[in-house]
């Protein structure tokens, strides 16, 4: 197993919440962060961790209009 296998599964969990919460489709989010609605549903995935650049976190922070902070805070 990877060692970041959890951070990657907890990031997927935050970056679904905060698309849920701003009423998004995985589509709508992709198109707006620029990346493939496949991907992002890869990236989503929690129980199948997928590597993604910096890159595209900082696009997908952006999209949601959320600070990058936000999508490493793991406690809630």
């Amino acid at each position: 197993m990877d060692a970041f296998h959890e951070t990657y599964r907890q990031l997927a969990l935050n970056i679904a919440y905060y698309r849920k919460k701003k009423g998004l489709t995985q589509l709508q989010l992709a198109e707006k962060a620029g990346i493939s609605r496949t991907h992002l549903s890869n990236i989503e995935a929690p129980n199948v961790p997928t590597p993604f650049s910096t890159t595209t976190l900082f696009r997908l922070a952006e999209a949601l209009g959320v600070e990058l902070s936000d999508l490493f805070d793991f406690k809630k």
